[in-house]
């Protein structure tokens, strides 16, 4: 199969539009060969909050397991719905909600995997069988007000979204008063790094207050990828002014277990530099 040129990466600005429709075609195109790669670590129904490995039944971010049961609990930018998988394990009622159709298909077949022969039954979603599945952009949440008990993602959406202030305001209005959000994202101070696993990601190479987006772009200038930054404290402004409370910040440090590159990702820099970020919100 004759290949195209390699996408040429900038910075410039990316709206709305341009950036959603980058993200929905990039991973529709790369969701098979991002479960290839990365399937074994992330499980079939492991909640994993980010490439360090912190795991959430270890963690407790939305609270103590046993206190899962019956929750309703929205996960965005859920790819193949692993940590709604887990979730529903614990007796959650996980809805997984992403923009990728590919994904989506991809959690669809983890879970007929996971039936038993002859289709299953209502006890199914304890082995991790049939999770509800939306696609939809994490912006314009297709759930009524306070719709959740929790709501998580782990690495989903926020740093694709050129608004990302409105999705934190989506994320408060589907959810019901004192329910909690906990969200990973790129650690911001990662930005100012090369994304190198090896010694050259370890050397400051631009601004961490450049906000500017990262854009692959292919021979047209039509984006093909965009990721955007946030600094720390815009994450929390944007928190807070969708009246949601900022409770804790968790930043994981690199297990000795973990000897596993991801992208730029590793045991050498995760013990100079956290690569993860994770905020845990209540909605007042």
């Amino acid at each position: 199969m004759i290949q195209g040129p390699e996408p040429e990466a900038t910075r410039r600005i990316a709206g709305g539009t341009e950036s959603s429709r980058a993200s929905r075609h990039w991973w529709d195109r790369n969701a098979d060969e991002y479960q290839l790669e990365h399937g074994d670590f992330l499980g079939d129904a492991r909640f994993v909050w980010g490439p360090e490995g912190l795991d959430e039944a270890e963690a407790g971010l939305l609270g103590p397991a046993a206190e899962l049961k019956d929750k309703a609990v929205l996960e965005i930018g859920a790819g193949a719905a692993q940590c709604s998988r887990w979730l529903a394990a614990q007796g959650a009622r996980p809805v997984a909600l992403d923009l990728s159709r590919r994904q989506l298909q991809h959690a669809r077949r983890i879970d007929e995997a996971a039936l038993p022969s002859g289709g299953g039954n209502a006890d199914d979603a304890a082995v991790g069988g049939r999770i509800a599945l939306v696609q939809a952009d994490a912006g314009r949440l297709p759930f009524a007000d306070a719709s959740f008990d929790l709501a998580c993602s782990a690495y989903g959406a926020l740093p694709f979204v050129a608004d990302s202030a409105r999705v934190q305001r989506e994320v408060r209005r589907v959810l019901r008063p004192g329910g909690r959000w906990v969200f990973s994202v790129t650690h911001p101070v990662r930005w100012a790094f090369p994304d190198e696993p090896g010694p050259e990601g370890l050397t400051a190479a631009a601004s961490y207050f450049d906000r500017t987006p990262y854009v692959e772009q292919d021979d047209r200038g039509l984006a093909v990828y965009v990721e955007h930054h946030r600094t720390l404290g815009d994450r929390v402004r944007e928190i807070t002014a969708a009246g949601l409370r900022l409770v804790d910040l968790v930043e994981p440090e690199w297990p000795q277990w973990n000897t596993q590159e991801w992208g730029g990702w590793s045991p050498l820099r995760g013990r100079l530099l956290p690569g993860t970020a994770i905020f845990v919100c209540v909605a007042e």
